[in-house]
């Protein structure tokens, strides 16, 4: 990974998030589960960046998506998707169809501009 993408604080999220899921586990049984060493688990829980292999372990073990912890945006994330399922035609008309479509996607758009100002 290149060090510009990390955000040293989104490790320690990861760090934390590794201590939180093993809540009760030994170490060394974790890492048996992710498929690493107990030592570069120890590591990691202590803050160091995981090289890209045992990220990917990591994240997986966990559950998380792996873009949570990089400054790197998904594309699904980028883009959102809106999908309506009216089971008769006659349920709304094409106009009325489309103005709810549009109102929808501003409202994202609007939603999405002030999550960047917060984050």
């Amino acid at each position: 990974m290149k060090r510009e993408n990390m955000d040293t604080n989104k490790f320690k999220e990861l760090s934390n998030r590794l201590k939180e899921k093993r809540a009760g586990k030994g170490i060394r049984e974790v890492a048996l589960e992710i498929g690493i060493s107990p030592a570069t688990l120890s590591r990691i829980e202590n803050g160091k960046i995981p090289d890209l292999d045992t990220f990917g372990r990591i994240c997986s073990w966990t559950g998380d998506n792996p873009s949570t912890y990089l400054n790197i945006r998904t594309k699904d994330a980028a883009v959102p998707r809106v999908q309506v399922h009216f089971k008769k035609e006659s349920a709304i008309n094409p106009e009325t169809a489309k103005a709810l479509a549009e109102l929808i996607l501003l409202a994202q758009s609007k939603l999405s501009e002030e999550e960047e100002v917060q984050g």
